[in-house]
């Protein structure tokens, strides 16, 4: 993933994992580092993490959360009160954190915000609320009033600040789709949709942003730069964002809320930035800046690399020294407990032995030793239980007993699997006297079994003498040939279970030695169960038929604009219709975001499910 994204420094928001959830391909990245923020409460919610290519980029500090109220890994003082030396800084002030209706503690208790600092910037993660209902106004507000306040804080410290991430919010009207429909439908005017606080507070945060009336207090000025739309200021559809439920995407349906923001003194460092709208897999989609090699920094030019890492560790672009462990950061993925002092799989078959090479030989043999004892005492044992289990002397090349020289890899391996077939031998019925050849016939292979035709249930006259409630009427005793070829006790076998597993094996293999040996021994007499079992056999036809009836879903109605099969949904607005199905055209919605007439787009077609009768429409 990281190869297609072609990328130094990778954020995702949403993760919505827990860290129960991680596993090493998210962590243990070869040549990345990784810095988590998951949710506390919420499990499954929520979610950021920065991927930093070490071999590039390495961050001298990371933190958690954008009050500074958090605690790092292992440590009991919080980002904000550890020494000034180990701070990003920028934590909002008592007052600042009073503007908001949530308390710290809460705003940072799901996860929403990774902050890594390099020398040049700070990077900020972010994942912002989303504008779902009313419920959740105060924390989203209160979630934006304290980043707004950090952000310039940072910048009144003299550090650069790079924001990036899923705000939730559509800058202006020609970042959504339809914006002006959208108004009209709701009663809005231009002024109230740019009116509305989050959208009003976001604006007053970026250079060219669109406030009506006067400015709040304390954002008098702008501070941040919208990269990707700098470099596209008049292009339409440029959505990063689309509807998954009514399948919006493509049609291009959609709004911008992901961003790229970096601070006004920052703005000639860039050289492309743009939206990767064809890279599929989530209802979002990447966003992307690229940073010049050659950048300016208070007035001096200088390699990007010698300011992407520590002090030392690049000079004039070329590395002095390579990255290590104690470049590492508490916040770093890697330290998690249990990943700690693990190597990716991958490592393992790539990097060399530790050990030398008469140690790993002199190792090697001493444990194939103790596996081949284990083995054989396992062979003897289950020999002893099994009677007519033949398990042979492991041996040398020269005959000799494997007990006297180094052992064979041969030897080891026959003895392990005579002791792993002894073993698989104990769960069978404790009545059987002799193992089950697995030559000697294939047994039940599929459902097919259960339905033989009547003709071949008829033919198979081994099948009656185990019908339900009767016995053989034979009075010939079982001859040794059959105990040695299959030891089940069929004569103990009463359930209907059973039954019908014999019947099908038999009937399977009519030209195996087990069914010419029951077929033998139940020709002579034909019982009364077997002409009672013969008359009451069912046509398979008709049972199939019966089951692909009642299994297979009902035929879907035909849109009327297309005439194609329409799809199902399921209504999730709260009302009387809640929960009910309905059927609806399956093409995407247009970049109307309305249902249409003769065109390629989503047509009117709506049928409830309770009312469409395949049979009738037929």
């Amino acid at each position: 993933m990281f190869d297609i994204l072609e990328a130094d420094i990778v954020v995702f928001q949403e993760t919505k994992i827990q860290r129960k959830d991680l596993v090493d391909d998210m962590v243990l990245v070869p040549g990345w580092d990784c810095c988590w923020s998951l949710p506390k409460h919420k499990k499954g919610y929520s979610g950021v993490v920065i991927y930093t290519r070490q071999s590039v980029c390495a961050p001298i500090r990371a933190e958690e959360g954008i009050t500074g109220i958090l605690c790092p890994p292992n440590s009991a003082t919080s980002f904000c009160e550890a020494p000034e030396d180990q701070q990003i800084g920028g934590y909002p002030t008592k007052s600042q954190l009073e503007v908001s209706a949530v308390d710290a503690t809460s705003l940072d208790s799901e996860g929403r915000c990774v902050i890594l600092e390099f020398p040049a910037f700070v990077l900020l993660g972010v994942y912002s609320p989303a504008n779902r209902d009313e419920t959740r106004d105060d924390f989203r507000l209160g979630f934006l009033d304290v980043l707004d306040a950090r952000i310039r804080n940072l910048q009144a410290m003299g550090k650069r600040v790079v924001l990036t991430g899923d705000l939730n919010i559509s800058r202006e009207g020609l970042d959504t789709a339809n914006a002006e429909a959208a108004m009209r439908k709701n009663g809005y005017t231009v002024e109230d949709y740019m009116s509305m606080p989050a959208r009003r507070l976001f604006n007053q945060l970026l250079q060219g942003g669109k406030v009506v009336g006067e400015r709040d207090a304390h954002r008098e000025k702008p501070i941040m730069w919208d990269i990707c739309r700098g470099f596209h200021p008049e292009r339409k559809g440029m959505f990063t964002c689309w509807e998954q439920k009514v399948n919006a995407r493509p049609g291009n349906y959609g709004s911008r809320i992901d961003y790229v923001l970096c601070s006004l003194t920052m703005q000639s460092w860039f050289s492309d930035s743009n939206i990767q709208e064809g890279l599929m897999g989530s209802d979002h989609c990447p966003v992307y800046a690229t940073i010049k090699d050659q950048i300016t920094i208070d007035g001096k030019t200088m390699h990007v690399l010698d300011v992407m890492n520590p002090a030392g560790m690049f000079s004039d672009g070329q590395r002095q020294r390579e990255y290590s462990t104690r470049d590492m950061l508490p916040m770093s993925g890697k330290l998690i407990p249990e990943f700690d002092g693990r190597r990716n799989i991958r490592d393992m078959f790539t990097r060399k032995p530790s050990l030398q090479k008469s140690q790993s030989r002199a190792s090697s043999l001493q444990n194939d030793e103790i596996d081949l004892e284990r083995a054989n005492n396992a062979a003897k044992a289950s020999t002893t239980q099994f009677s007519q289990m033949n398990v042979p002397k492991t041996c040398t090349a020269n005959g000799q007993n494997a007990k006297d020289t180094a052992p064979s890899f041969t030897a080891k391996k026959r003895s392990l699997a005579d002791a792993s077939t002894n073993k698989s031998l104990k769960r069978s019925k404790s009545g059987s006297t002799a193992p089950f050849t697995p030559g000697t016939a294939k047994g039940q292979q599929s459902l097919k079994g259960f339905f033989q035709s009547t003709s071949t249930a008829r033919a198979t006259p081994a099948a009656s003498t185990l019908a339900p409630g009767t016995e053989s009427q034979s009075d010939e005793t079982p001859t040794p040939a059959l105990r040695s070829v299959v030891d089940i006790d069929i004569s103990d076998i009463k359930s209907p279970t059973h039954t019908i597993s014999v019947q099908s094996f038999v009937s399977t293999n009519p030209a195996s030695p087990l069914g010419s040996i029951l077929s033998s021994q139940a020709s002579p007499s034909k019982s009364r169960g077997a002409t009672q079992d013969a008359e009451t056999v069912h046509d398979p036809i008709q049972s199939k038929e019966s089951w692909s009836k009642l299994f297979t879903k009902p035929a879907a109605p035909r849109c009327e604009g297309h005439d194609e099969p329409c799809k199902t949904m399921l209504t999730k607005k709260s009302g009387m219709n809640c929960g009910r199905s309905f059927w609806m055209c399956a093409r995407p919605l247009g970049p109307s975001g309305e249902k249409e007439k003769n065109t390629q787009w989503r047509c009117h077609t709506f049928i409830w499910c309770s009312d469409w009768n395949p049979t009738t429409a037929a």
